[in-house]
């Protein structure tokens, strides 16, 4: 077999794996309040048609239009008929889409580079864990990627859909969420301080001339002596501006979208400026990807990716392997540039998420591609070359361990660094109870429910099936219903003797929050009889 295909078939397995890894059980995680925000917001699109962008919440409207395939394909005809599956394969694909997107770098960063990061990302913790998440970080990791590949492209062959799909990408980016702007402004800078780098290293020079082999042990492939053609960037300019236009304004419907979502980032950069719930030390995400260790629990690390991307950073800075190869070894330093900057910006902002991390472990992980091959090429000796291979496999084999675990065990343990302001696997059972309840009750799945809490989410999704269901924040006037559901810290605030006439019961909604179920007593007695009456009896053996 030839190198070629061998290498083919390698990428295609390490695809193949990603999805192992991102499809099944996407019904297995109870649902984060997030995502339940976002299958309402996206509801509002399917059912009338229409979307208007909130310039203060949800960002944008990509994620919502990508789930509509999904849907179709599912024959699903309302929100009550859609499942758990249906919403997140669109970013489980997204997620996957990313390995297969750096296919497109090959002649960039050579083959054994490519088949390394690509591996890294197929079983990174924090990629598959949020891969399978309704929410806009794998679109945006997807979209940034294609931009960079698109403009890698570009660079490589002057073809100006290359420079389109490119602008195709950063249209999309801007439509997915209003952060894309920290993605974009890193690679202008990174691209700024290359081409200064280049220049002055004089590795500009040779441009187009046969290059020496690489530390991946190939050569460059369709390397020209093109230059940029300015109206291709004018028109790749213009293509994302109109594709962000497209989605912000529902497709030329509400044109007050597109202004808004330039005038949301006051709202973002207030956010980005601490005070706020999720404001952490500018060393949180360092230290939940180096070394995390809770209440007894198992230890997780991604400090593979963080060594090896500080070895791809030598090489970047060396020109290890790619000193006469000036255009492969711009890619590698823009790359190298690019990801410390993203590190180093996602950091320094106070207001911080686990699942925002992606953005810049996506390229740090390109890196650590450039560091693994890196390291082998290094290594003299060939017995040597061989220890260092099998530890570099051990180590991805343990961050592939920990994703399998991550995604398929603790997904809601919160000893798991990556499950974060999550609801509790209680609300699955408490949805089942309801929909016993249903069954009982003469109006079914009209049965009044009252839900006091500040915060419900992600109940509305749980009870997306109940035609009446009313939601408040402070008990209200008239409490009386089949089924009362109040926050833990509100229960007090009940009238005296409420609970004389309902059967209570408990479940949890997130650690620091409890909801008191209150179930008329006729109700659950007839619930308790039937349920008494469809309990399994004694097994028979076979005559």
């Amino acid at each position: 077999m030839k190198p070629e295909h061998l290498y083919r078939l390698i990428f295609a397995l390490i695809v193949a794996g990603g999805l192992a890894l991102r499809l099944p059980r996407l019904e297995l995680r109870p649902m984060h309040g997030d995502e339940a925000v976002h299958a309402a917001k996206f509801e509002a699109l399917w059912q009338t048609g229409d979307y208007v962008y909130d310039p203060h919440e949800y960002h944008g409207p990509v994620l919502y239009y990508a789930t509509f395939p999904f849907v179709w394909l599912s024959g699903a005809q309302s929100l009550a008929e859609l499942d758990e599956q249906t919403l997140r394969v669109g970013p489980a694909l997204f997620g996957a889409g990313i390995i297969a997107l750096l296919l497109l770098l090959v002649d960039g960063l050579g083959w054994r580079v490519v088949l390394a990061a690509a591996a890294l990302t197929a079983v990174s913790p924090i990629m598959t864990f949020y891969s399978r998440y309704y929410i806009q970080e794998m679109l945006l990791a997807f979209f940034a990627l294609l931009v960079i590949c698109g403009g890698w492209r570009y660079w490589q062959t002057a073809n100006p859909g290359w420079a389109l799909l490119g602008g195709v990408g950063v249209g999309l980016m801007h439509a997915t969420k209003e952060t894309s702007i920290i993605s974009l402004g890193c690679m202008a800078v990174a691209l700024g301080v290359v081409a200064i780098w280049q220049r002055r290293s004089g590795a500009e020079k040779g441009v187009g001339e046969e290059p020496e082999k690489g530390i991946e042990g190939s050569r460059d492939q369709g390397i020209k002596k093109n230059g940029v053609v300015w109206g291709d960037l004018v028109v790749a300019a213009g293509v994302a501006v109109l594709v962000s236009v497209l989605f912000y304004s529902a497709f030329f419907r509400h044109w007050r979208g597109p202004l808004d979502s330039v005038l949301t980032y006051a709202t973002y950069f207030e956010r980005a400026g601490g005070h706020g719930l999720h404001d952490h030390p500018w060393y949180y995400y360092l230290q939940m990807l180096g070394f995390t260790h809770l209440a007894r629990g198992p230890w997780w690390s991604e400090g593979l990716i963080l060594g090896l991307a500080l070895a791809g950073i030598g090489v970047a800075v060396t020109g290890a392997g790619f000193s006469d190869q000036p255009r492969r070894l711009g890619l590698v330093r823009f790359i190298a540039v690019y990801a410390v900057l993203m590190t180093v910006v996602y950091s320094v902002i106070p207001y911080k998420t686990p699942w925002c991390a992606v953005q810049f472990v996506q390229p740090l992980i390109m890196l650590a591609g450039l560091g693994a091959v890196g390291i082998i090429s290094w290594v003299k000796p060939w017995p040597a070359k061989a220890v260092a291979a099998v530890i570099l496999l051990a180590g991805a084999a343990h961050l592939g361990w920990q994703a399998q675990r991550a995604n398929f065990r603790f997904f809601v343990d919160y000893r798991n660094p990556y499950v974060y302001a999550h609801p509790l696997g209680d609300v699955k059972y408490l949805s089942a109870y309801l929909e016993k309840l249903a069954d009982v009750h003469p109006d079914g799945h009209r049965m009044l429910v009252k839900v006091i809490a500040e915060d419900a989410w992600p109940l509305p999704w749980y009870l997306r099936g109940f035609e009446r269901v009313g939601y408040w924040e402070a008990p209200p006037a008239d409490l009386d219903a089949p089924v009362v559901i109040v926050a833990g810290d509100l229960a007090a605030s009940l009238p005296a003797g409420f609970e004389n006439d309902y059967k209570i019961s408990f479940y949890g909604l997130r650690p620091d929050i409890q909801l008191v179920t209150y179930v008329e007593r006729e109700l659950w007695q007839e619930f308790a009889r039937r349920q008494e009456h469809l309990a399994p009896g004694p097994v028979r053996e076979r005559e």
